[in-house]
């Protein structure tokens, strides 16, 4: 069977809670260091008018580059942003429901942990891309759920719909799971807990040595 070439693996940056202060300036420095596919607007306990207040100057920096802006969790705020997608975990309402809000051409992730069962029924519901992990330990959120590389080899030899790894990713770590199929590493702590640019870089540079 002829090995179909895979694109190469993109980065998806996932925001800290903290999106205050400084931090439009550090993501524009972040998105400005390396190539990124996408950024997740994550906020919790705070309304959606502040929700929204928060997200406005990400949008435009994120337009501004042909990022894709996806919003966590909130169908209703990615509808009121006008943004790109939504990324739902498994209480977060259907696809079915968000694709109705959102329109034909947003993006819509959903998180499956390490299950193959709901990944499948993401897929069949229309999703545009699964989530898997978590895969190192974080501290980003709580771990209930550790996924194997074997899960990203088997979607990624039978399903067409990208696959997203996540947690506890690392410019050191991520070699593994680039090689093993993931379309996109999800990263958060490795970058925002430093210097933001640099940490990009390396990640970038990790990926190409590891798509070799």
């Amino acid at each position: 069977m002829e090995e179909i070439e895979r694109e190469p693996t993109q980065l998806y940056l996932i925001s800290p809670l903290d999106v205050t202060g400084a931090f439009p300036d550090r993501l524009s420095r972040a998105l400005d260091a390396a190539p990124v596919a996408a950024f997740q607007f994550r906020v919790k306990n705070v309304d959606q008018h502040e929700a929204a207040r928060l997200a406005e100057p990400l949008q435009k920096i994120c337009g501004d580059r042909d990022v894709a802006f996806i919003v966590n969790d909130s169908t209703s705020l990615a509808k009121r942003l006008g943004a790109d997608g939504v990324h739902l975990g498994q209480e977060d309402g259907s696809v079915e429901e968000a694709r109705k809000a959102l329109g034909r051409d947003a993006q819509i992730g959903v998180t499956c942990n390490n299950s193959r069962h709901l990944a499948m029924d993401a897929g069949e519901e229309g999703a545009d891309y699964v989530a898997f992990g978590a895969y190192f330990p974080t501290t980003t959120k709580d771990v209930k759920h550790m996924a194997g590389l074997d899960l990203l080899e088997w979607w990624q030899s039978i399903f067409e719909i990208p696959c997203v790894a996540i947690g506890g990713i690392t410019p050191e770590n991520c070699a593994p799971l680039v090689k093993a199929g993931a379309d996109f590493l999800a990263v958060s702590g490795a970058v925002w807990n430093g210097d933001e640019a640099a940490a990009v870089k390396a990640f970038h540079e990790a990926i190409t040595g590891a798509m070799g």
